[in-house]
């Protein structure tokens, strides 16, 4: 296992961490630790000293089952990580700010977390509230001083531009967001994290699993096997300066092989590869844009079809490859609308088999694409 400085906390990190989030579960959603915590060890027996978690993962038992699995190991080796939301003000207020990092610590079974995230800030709410008198800003440089917590950060599926107002805040020892060679729209925060000293931790290394799909991200003919595994995907992250730790939600022991032994190699991506990777990409966006650009004009739509994220879809399969996954996310549209890994927002609306072929969307479109048309592919490709 290789490491790397936390920015400037004095620590090193291994360069993979274990997410703990998609942990084994029993079936009425929480963690099994039975075959959790032989997990955890694994990765900590295969030099993984980094472990993120999170107050609601898998129903506030990711934390129990992460205490259970660090029994008997040295605490001082290892950099346990969670997460307590803030940007709601309730959250927010000092004392349930507290109550709730008591009450993680409980779970944990342990006396202090190495680091403790904002999760999911937004500029928005730290300047609102979360960086006021009597809120979490203040709560964790308590929680500081009564040595519960040595470090603090926060997650963030803010803009790059928000998440970089709140690393210029100059209160942050390290950041968490979302990054990989098919959304690269954070490396203006990476870079700003980098200069400011703080530790940056990938999350969503390979696509929330989409890169590991064999034949999904390379085209045919481009010279690039490797392109289409894992250990590419995390090697284009790790070759990112200033990136500290990719995360992996590992639920597998074959996948910590894997993943430790990608972590394992010396060889950062050559200049070649970083090369045919543009290429490939910027092909591919070319593509993508012919049939949407995702900017929202058309919406909204009167019979709620979510007429980009139909596009989504369609683009994962007809430019991506990705015919799979379209269409099992393509499946989860309904009037409740459902959570995924790749939209910090709940995702809304109805799919393409609701287009009642009005035509109100198509004259906002900036690109005149023939929506109606379209949406009757989509239907056809990605519906049952």
């Amino acid at each position: 296992m290789q490491y790397r400085p936390y920015g400037s906390t004095g620590r090193d990190v291994s360069m993979l961490g274990f997410g703990a989030m998609r942990l084994p579960q029993n079936e009425d959603g929480t963690c099994d630790y039975d075959a959790s915590v032989p997990l955890l060890r694994q990765g900590i027996d295969a030099g993984i000293n980094y472990i993120d978690t999170a107050r609601g993962y898998i129903s506030g038992t990711s934390e129990v089952a992460v205490g259970k699995a660090i029994k008997g190991y040295d605490r001082r080796k290892l950099f346990i990580v969670t997460k307590i939301p803030s940007n709601d003000i309730k959250n927010s207020v000092g004392r349930e700010w507290r109550r709730q990092l008591e009450e993680q610590l409980r779970r944990f079974d342990m006396e202090y977390i190495d680091l403790i995230l904002f999760h999911g800030l937004n500029w928005a709410s730290f300047e609102e509230h979360v960086s006021k008198p009597g809120y979490a800003l203040e709560a964790a440089r308590k929680a500081q001083a009564d040595g519960l917590v040595r470090h603090v950060g926060f997650s963030s599926h803010d803009t790059a531009d928000g998440i970089v107002k709140l690393i210029a805040t100059g209160e942050f020892e390290g950041i968490l967001v979302q990054y990989n060679f098919l959304d690269d729209h954070n490396r203006p925060a990476i870079d700003a994290a980098h200069d400011a000293g703080l530790g940056v931790t990938i999350m969503g290394p390979v696509a929330g699993g989409r890169l590991g799909v064999p034949g999904s991200v390379a085209l045919p003919g481009q010279g690039i096997e490797a392109l289409r595994l894992p250990d590419l995907a995390l090697r284009y992250v790790w070759s990112t300066p200033g990136v500290s730790v990719a995360l992996s939600g590992m639920n597998a022991a074959e996948q910590i092989e894997e993943n430790v032994a990608s972590a394992e190699r010396t060889a950062v991506m050559t200049a070649a590869e970083q090369s045919q990777i543009a290429a490939i990409l910027e092909k591919n966006r070319r593509l993508t844009e012919l049939y949407c650009t995702a900017c929202g004009y058309c919406m909204p739509c009167p019979n709620d079809v979510n007429i980009p994220e139909n596009f989504r879809y369609m683009n994962w399969h007809r430019v991506w490859g990705l015919t799979a996954e379209a269409k099992d996310a393509y499946a989860k549209f309904s009037e409740e609308g459902f959570h995924a890994s790749w939209s910090p927002q709940k995702i809304t609306g109805l799919n393409a088999e609701y287009c009642i072929q009005c035509g109100i969307c198509e004259p906002k479109c900036p690109q005149n694409i023939p929506i109606r048309k379209q949406m009757k592919e989509v239907a056809a490709a990605l519906g049952a």
